[in-house]
């Protein structure tokens, strides 16, 4: 009776677990586990966004009003890619570069970042780095700025 006890509450555990809200693909980061109150997560879903999506909506809810304005200037993904961007993927993972830096952003109203860009177009492999400015608005991060990192 013990064991049958204890089947039963494992089998519900995992029931309960594997029946989660994530989406396949929905989290950022390496192995889909950044904590969505950071920058970084911020900064890696509006491109994921960008590169993954047919549209700019969610892109545009993780944007601040600068960044909106010019998002809605272009209308496609593939518009922003070249014109805001400035770099065409046809598939592309993207990632924080982490290097040396640690820093706590919880009191923070600014942050910048740059984030790696691996990926193919025609059949080319590019590996680009972008700059990414971010401010918060009512306690959620926002993509202002997106530049082409300056090496």
């Amino acid at each position: 009776m013990k064991h049958w006890f204890s089947a039963g509450l494992l089998l519900l555990v995992l029931l309960t677990t594997a029946c989660s809200d994530v989406k396949d693909g929905q989290g950022v980061g390496k192995y889909g586990m950044m904590a969505e109150n950071t920058p970084e997560y911020t900064a890696v879903r509006f491109m994921q966004v960008i590169y993954h999506e047919d549209s700019l909506d969610e892109a545009l809810e993780l944007s601040s009003e600068r960044m909106a304005r010019l998002l809605n200037n272009y209308h496609t993904n593939r518009n922003v890619q070249r014109y805001v961007i400035s770099q065409l993927y046809d598939e592309v993972e993207i990632s924080p570069d982490s290097g040396d830096t640690v820093g706590r952003t919880e009191f923070a109203d600014k942050a910048q970042l740059t984030l790696l860009f691996t990926g193919f177009y025609d059949e080319d492999k590019i590996i680009e780095l972008r700059k990414v400015s971010l401010v918060k608005e009512s306690g959620d991060w926002k993509v202002d700025k997106v530049e082409v990192y300056p090496y």
